[in-house]
């Protein structure tokens, strides 16, 4: 059975996977957070390991070499796990250090991330990337980090940023979104496809008008305009089929579980659980923000799912045990 004799393929799936989802996050929001210190580092090395491991026993698509491929059907792609092992690793590891993080502690925390990074870049990664290097800064300010220190890594980013789009050691495709990004109006025949698949998604979210066309109607989302309407750009189809009004309302709830996360995290009573929930925070809040910026042009287009709506046993699972840890705070934290 595959997507084409089922109509209802990709729904029966996910709700498979949510269930499944729902099931973890109950379980992790029952459990002391602070007991899963224990976990943090087999974990954290677990995570390392299936990224290398990709490079040998995972099969690539569309350039890309990120997933497990188990059976016929069931991708796993060890990336959005990692992001979630490395939010708990650095979060014990700071709320260890009760004393304040030294030198040596942050350069620690710096190598700890780069491991796990420079995998996901090599597969490659450019989205979950940046979200490790936004979750990371974010992490190590609330932990402590002098504001100059996170000044001078800044500048070193973006001084080796440029340094890697000079020397061509990033992928073309990569290049190419963002110059698509920069230049939407361009008539460039190589970035024709990238500026096509933008104007097509904007084209479908406007379509959409004030109420929308109803569910499971809309002519561009339908009929297959839009690409990956179903994973990285769904916004496109909640936009024609809900209109302004169901998009705003989507918007909203994705805003709502992200400010409680922050609240949250803001509240917590220890190091540990700030970290976890702030972390988490970055995690949720840029990854609704990205996909939902690509739809409209407003962001450059990369493979990043809209948490809790993309297609995608993975993003499901992540985003839910993730909720699950946030919970745990929240009940040991009277929020």
């Amino acid at each position: 059975m595959n997507a084409g004799e089922n109509p209802h393929y990709y729904l029966e799936r996910q709700a498979l996977f949510v269930i499944v989802g729902l099931v973890a996050m109950t379980i992790v929001a029952r459990i002391d957070y602070r007991r899963y210190d224990i976990a943090a580092t087999p974990l954290y090395i677990g995570s390392v390991l299936a990224l290398a491991g990709v490079f040998v026993l995972g099969t690539a698509a569309l350039g890309a070499q990120r997933w497990y491929r188990i059976g016929s059907s069931i991708q796993i792609q060890p990336s959005e796990f990692t992001v979630l092992c490395l939010i708990l690793a650095i979060a014990t590891f700071c709320a260890r250090r009760t004393e304040g993080l030294r030198m040596k502690d942050v350069l620690r925390l710096l190598l700890m991330a780069a491991v796990p990074l420079a995998l996901i870049v090599k597969q490659p990664d450019l989205g979950t990337s940046v979200i490790i290097v936004l979750i990371v800064s974010a992490m190590m300010v609330i932990a402590g980090v002098p504001p100059r220190f996170m000044t001078l890594l800044a500048v070193v980013g973006s001084v080796g940023l440029a340094v890697a789009i000079y020397l061509d050691l990033l992928q073309k495709y990569q290049v190419d979104r963002f110059v698509s990004f920069l230049n939407q109006n361009s008539t460039n025949p190589a970035l024709a496809r990238l500026l096509y698949e933008v104007s097509n998604a904007k084209s479908a979210i406007g379509a959409g008008g004030v109420h929308g066309a109803g569910l499971f109607h809309g002519l561009q989302t339908v009929l297959g305009y839009v690409p990956e309407q179903n994973t990285d750009f769904i916004f496109t189809a909640i936009g024609e089929q809900l209109g302004f009004i169901g998009s705003a309302l989507v918007i909203l709830l994705l805003a709502f579980v992200a400010w409680r996360m922050f609240i949250i995290g803001k509240n917590a009573k220890d190091t540990m659980g700030r970290l976890l929930c702030i972390g988490i925070f970055i995690f949720f809040a840029f990854s609704t923000f990205e996909n939902i910026g690509m739809t409209m042009g407003i962001m450059p287009v990369t493979g990043v799912p809209l948490p809790l709506l993309s297609y995608g046993g993975s993003a499901a699972l992540v985003f839910l045990v993730a909720g699950g840890v946030v919970l745990s705070v929240s009940r040991r934290s009277g929020n």
